[in-house]
């Protein structure tokens, strides 16, 4: 369903420098002359796009992520070109803010080269920002759930929101941007984006325009106008304005009722139950919603309005087959509002209904969670122990439920102190964190610095040291015992209990799985994960010289059944290796586990190592250590020597 004349009238996009670029390459791959008419050279151009986000599988290497590799390329691109730079960034806007928090004394008193590390602090953070609120974007473009927007449209909403600043509610419009501007790009709102999808592809298609029940006729009339002259900017901010969220003293209300939408059934009454109602679902668009329904039921709670009758929809289930697809609320990015966990945990728990329900259970857990902890913070009050170690996920990761991640972790941690967070949550004074090697001795409690095999010897020797980090809280040294499931003693039942927590077993990971010995009995594996760097190998190595290494420094290489059994009790989310004899696949490459994330499942692959393939650098492998297997106090002391500290 794509409208090259669409672009063609709107941009001249045909005479593009772009769009002949993309011919020329073209023409070079097929040896064919892209035609010179101009529907044709735009279609050939959105053809490439989309090869950007949905490109076919490379052959030879099936295991090479090309729409990852492919999009990253294009953050790149976007970023150089509309991201506001730091140079770009008047000084006025920093004195400005800092007029308002009282601090341009110490500003106007500073040298050049302190001002510039001042801005440099200060600026970084709202940068970030302004690229995440882009960033979003491009994510959506490149997820299946954007898959209703035809091609053409995608073009045109993204050309347009990159000269856009984020919506301005005083004065109901998103400003132009200019150079050096540090606002915000448009935020995204699926349920706004979805009507104004809707409305374009409806105007061609000569259908008419359907407004909610509430919409006044001149409002009516500014959207028709709006639609006329195709002008973005207007009719998102129009849908933006107009769709309303819940009124506030609705939101306590928890009585209501299910409504199940079979797969495969009429879209149009599911669509008009939540269109108007300010959820933000991109499902109140026809086309989503249509597409949707196809792949699955769709469950929807509608809590009680004024008139006591079920119309407001609060969560929304959408399956895709037997399995949740995503759980979405009405609260900030989609996220569950903190009224509705009973109701959505009751629900979970109808018997055979919802066979992935655990990982759901636990986001429903970490948000109410985090709701309490910002309750507390923004009262003052002191967090405990327990509320420090959810909020900087010492034990598991805080999993929300909407598309990003919940923003008032960051909110939360940007008001304490680290450092003095840690000594409630290691309950150790501080001389018993040693932030160097040389440091760490019978009194030590936690470890944060620099990780390789030698520091990781010498810490062996101090069972003290419960706590280890390379950086804190982001980056926790994976060192644990990893003790199997007695149940899990062949390959058919591995797939099973993979199966039941939602985990996706790729075609490689299951050839190798299959020829997986399992233990008949209960064992414990003592791992310990490095970088290849951290082996000693700056500039990358083969498997071989890299387990060869490891055997040196005495590693050993995980049995086979760690890869499955790791994966089904390991909740993060970070891509590691499974340092193991290579098991050959279906194509007769070798191959290891590999366990990494995907959107919202952890997938368990496996990845070809094959002896002539280099591992760069950072990439992280699990290896096996004996307990028993300590290097001796001299060796101990010598390789101290050689241990670099700052």
């Amino acid at each position: 369903m794509e409208n090259p004349e669409f672009l063609k009238q709107k941009y001249d996009l045909h005479n593009a420098p772009e769009v002949g670029a993309a011919a020329e390459r073209t023409e070079k791959r097929t040896g064919e002359k892209v035609s010179q008419n101009p529907a044709d050279r735009i279609q050939n151009y959105l053809d490439r796009l989309k090869n950007v986000f949905n490109p076919p599988k490379l052959e030879g290497h099936p295991n090479f992520d090309r729409q990852q590799r492919n999009v990253e390329m294009l953050k790149k691109m976007v970023r150089d070109r509309f991201a506001t730079k730091m140079e770009d960034v008047p000084d006025s806007y920093l004195e400005n803010q800092l007029r308002e928090r009282g601090a341009s004394g110490d500003y106007n008193q500073a040298s050049d080269k302190e001002r510039k590390v001042f801005k440099k602090k200060n600026m970084e953070p709202v940068l970030r920002d302004q690229w995440a609120s882009l960033e979003q974007w491009i994510d959506y473009f490149a997820s299946p759930d954007s898959s209703y927007i035809p091609d053409y449209l995608k073009y045109w909403v993204f050309r347009e929101l990159t000269g856009l600043q984020e919506y301005d509610k005083e004065n109901k419009k998103f400003p132009k941007r200019s150079k050096g501007t540090v606002n915000k790009f448009p935020d995204l709102n699926h349920e706004a984006l979805g009507y104004v999808i809707d409305a374009v592809i409806k105007k061609y298609q000569g259908k008419p325009i359907e407004f909610e029940y509430d919409i006044q006729p001149e409002e009516k009339q500014k959207f028709e106008k709006y639609l006329q002259g195709e002008n973005f900017a207007k009719l998102y901010g129009w849908s933006v304005e107009l769709i309303n969220p819940i009124p506030e003293h609705l939101l306590p209300v928890t009585d209501g009722e299910w409504r199940k939408y079979s797969k495969g059934s009429e879209h149009h009454s599911l669509v008009e139950s939540i269109r108007g109602r300010g959820t933000g679902w991109c499902t109140a668009g026809e086309n989503t919603a249509r597409t949707q329904l196809n792949g699955g039921d769709f469950y929807v709670f509608y809590s009680m309005d004024n008139d006591k009758k079920p119309t407001i929809p609060r969560i929304a289930i959408r399956m895709d087959g037997n399995n949740i697809g995503e759980i979405r609320g009405v609260a900030y990015k989609q996220n569950l509002d903190p009224y509705m966990g009973g109701v959505l945990e009751k629900k979970l728990n109808e018997k055979d209904k919802f066979p992935d329900k655990d990982q759901y259970l636990k986001k429903d857990y970490d948000m109410r969670q985090l709701t309490e902890l910002e309750k507390k913070t923004k009262k003052g009050e002191d967090l405990t122990k327990d509320d420090l170690i959810f909020l900087y996920e010492i034990d598991s990761t805080i999993d929300g439920f909407g598309y990003q991640r919940d923003p008032r972790i960051k909110e939360i941690r940007d008001q304490k102190n680290p450092k003095e967070d840690m000594l409630v949550i290691f309950e150790c004074s501080p001389d018993q964190i040693a932030e160097k090697v040389n440091e760490v001795n019978e009194n030590t409690r936690a470890y944060v610095g620099a990780w390789n095999v030698d520091i990781f010897q010498k810490i062996r020797k101090y069972p003290n040291v419960k706590h280890l980090f390379e950086s804190f809280p982001d980056k926790k040294i994976f060192m644990q015992t990893l003790e199997t499931d007695p149940k899990i003693i062949s390959p058919e039942s591995a797939e099973k209990a993979l199966r039941q927590k939602n985990i996706y077993l790729t075609d490689n990971g299951r050839d190798i799985l299959y020829k997986t010995e399992f233990s008949k009995e209960s064992q414990k594996y003592e791992l310990v994960r490095f970088a290849v760097e951290q082996l000693g190998f700056p500039n990358g190595a083969t498997v071989d010289e890299i387990y060869e290494k490891a055997e040196s420094l005495g590693l050993e290489l995980c049995p086979a059944e760690v890869g499955p059994h790791l994966r089904l009790q390991y909740p993060g989310k970070e891509w590691m290796l499974i340092a193991m004899k290579q098991i050959t696949n279906r194509n007769g490459f070798p191959d290891v586990f590999d366990l990494y994330t995907s959107d919202e499942q952890l997938p368990l692959n496996g990845l070809d190592a094959r002896p002539s393939i280099r591992w760069a650098s950072d990439h992280e492998f699990v290896f096996r250590f004996s307990p028993s297997s300590r290097k001796t106090e001299e060796q101990i002391n010598s390789d101290e020597a050689s241990v670099k500290t700052e």
